[in-house]
């Protein structure tokens, strides 16, 4: 279960006048999350405060809602989260999807015949669609990055396909892209090269590369939860660190990067703020929910 760490300081929520925001995103991974899992008493009580002022919270994430929700209830998070980068529309206080975009498949088959037949062999997994959605990887791909996937907690255990017909049986969200020998910005540089506009593809972590429907981000199921709650671009702060992040930082009226985040992602942030270990969130929302003096 996901907690705050008992020896944080804290800081009371403050009693602003005025918050200028009405929509608070922030990832997860390297955002929201510090390095051991934790969000700490600080940003607890800025986002508390952000919602005391009027406005939403809704994490982000690149994590499909089966990675999501232990996180999302050991925090006591209840509203709407975007999950899948953007694939899933998940109301964690009602443990109910709301909404789902897949992959096709057979688009997906033929874009990895594309990407071998130009890049060499690659190691595959795909993320399939639902509440309980496994991760199910072929052989390569258990080999290289599947000891990314074990030991984390409550986190689905995933499985490894007898042969990659299996990776196709039922519907994805996304599949996993890795190439041995390759970084991850290298091979999804290299891939977008080959495929185009056939498939979005997306760095979401250290040998985290993704393959999602074409136009699908972030920003695309932030404006829906968005839409849903009567807010709009314009009225939102967003906070992230990768690559995949980029969409909704640009989208954002306000986007933030974390320190240590994705060169790319800094690029195009309105401001950096400390790291997720170093309460960056709270850095930046604090000085918007003092009160106004005078």
């Amino acid at each position: 279960m996901t907690t705050a760490a008992p020896d944080d300081p804290g800081i009371p929520p403050a009693l602003p006048q005025r918050f200028p925001y009405r929509l608070v995103a922030t990832d997860l991974d390297g955002t929201l999350l510090r390095g051991d899992g934790t969000i700490s008493r600080r940003t607890r009580n800025a986002l508390t405060a952000a919602q005391a002022a009027g406005a939403h919270h809704i994490v982000a994430t690149g994590r499909s809602v089966a990675w999501t929700r232990h996180i999302l209830d050991g925090l006591g998070y209840r509203g709407l989260a975007v999950c899948g980068q953007g694939s899933q529309l998940y109301h964690a206080g009602e443990h109910r999807l709301l909404t789902s975009v897949t992959l096709d498949r057979a688009l997906a088959r033929s874009v990895v015949a594309r990407l071998e037949a130009a890049l060499g062999p690659l190691a595959l997994a795909s993320n399939r669609d639902g509440l309980d959605g496994d991760v199910i990887m072929d052989a390569r791909y258990e080999a290289a990055v599947g000891a990314v996937y074990r030991g984390e907690g409550n986190n689905p255990d995933p499985a490894q396909a007898p042969d990659r017909s299996v990776l196709f049986a039922e519907p994805i969200i996304k599949m996993y892209l890795h190439s041995a020998g390759r970084s991850e910005d290298e091979l999804a540089a290299a891939a977008r090269s080959v495929v185009g506009d056939s498939v979005g593809i997306v760095v979401s972590g250290e040998a985290l590369v993704e393959m999602l429907p074409l136009g699908l981000t972030k920003a695309t199921g932030l404006s829906l939860a968005a839409r849903r709650l009567g807010v709009r671009a314009a009225d939102t702060i967003a906070f992230g660190d990768m690559p995949n992040d980029i969409p909704m930082l640009e989208w954002a009226a306000h986007g933030v990067a974390m320190a240590g985040a994705h060169a790319d992602v800094c690029a195009v942030a309105d401001e950096v703020t400390a790291g997720n270990d170093a309460d960056g969130i709270a850095l930046v929302l604090e000085p918007l929910l003092r009160p106004e003096s005078g």
